[in-house]
């Protein structure tokens, strides 16, 4: 049998979401902000969206 893999949800804190915003408004990369903040990219983009702030570049 294989062990399935299962990731443990990890809250955003008011520190993360000041720091979410903060690289909102400074354009930075997503990919760099997913590492700066150890969490993936989707989670990054869904929490903006939820927040109503944009993340990386426009187009």
């Amino acid at each position: 049998m294989t062990k399935k893999t299962t990731s443990k949800r990890k809250e955003y804190t008011k520190d993360d979401i000041k720091l979410l915003k903060a690289h909102s408004k400074a354009r930075t990369r997503v990919a760099e902000l997913s590492k700066l903040m150890k969490r993936s990219e989707g989670s990054l983009r869904q929490k903006a969206r939820s927040l109503g702030v944009g993340l990386g570049h426009q187009r």
